[in-house]
């Protein structure tokens, strides 16, 4: 059995619409436009599709963990809807100044993953729209990608000479990643 290809994914900002205020209900997960075409891309080239989150609004009172899986059953409703498949959907619940492993930029979230579908994450495209995205994926020999959407823009103003790969949003990645390990 050949071995699986993952790609991770950010949500907020890569996915769907951020909020400064917070994503804290269904009506507020927005899909960015192609994002779910570009899972259903991506999984139609025989990627597994994962979601590797923040959701610090747990941890400051903003919503539950019963309303997250309301989100993100949203999520992979309408992604079904367009053909695509999230496989996982690993999130840290804890806020900045919890010092926990799993908050991205540290690497907890993606070691976890691995753990448990017994992948290596070397090389493993993650795709992110902030800094703290690509330091994780960084951290555990991952590839960083970068996308425009979110805080994407910003984190690319902020960090100019990163040197990885920048696309204007998932679709644009999903693109590239589905051409060059074909």
């Amino acid at each position: 059995m050949p071995e699986q290809r993952y790609v991770l994914l950010d949500r907020d900002g890569v996915i769907n619409h951020d909020s400064d205020d917070f994503v804290k209900s269904p009506e507020e997960w927005l899909p960015i436009d192609g994002s779910l075409e570009a899972i259903a891309l991506l999984n139609e080239q025989g990627y597994k599709v994962v979601v590797v989150t923040n959701q610090s609004g747990l941890a400051r009172g903003l919503f539950n963990v019963e309303m997250l899986e309301k989100i993100h059953q949203k999520m992979q409703h309408l992604a079904e809807q367009k053909g695509g498949k999230i496989d996982a959907i690993y999130f840290c619940p804890h806020g900045p100044d919890d010092d926990c492993n799993c908050r991205k930029p540290k690497p907890g979230l993606l070691s976890a993953f691995a753990n448990d579908k017994q992948v290596s994450l070397i090389g493993l495209a993650v795709v992110g729209d902030s800094l703290r995205d690509l330091q994780a994926a960084q951290a555990v020999g991952a590839s960083p990608i970068l996308v425009k959407t979110g805080k994407g823009q910003q984190t690319l103003i902020a960090n100019p000479h990163l040197n990885i790969p920048v696309f204007e949003n998932l679709y644009d990645a999903a693109k590239h990643l589905t051409r060059s390990q074909t």
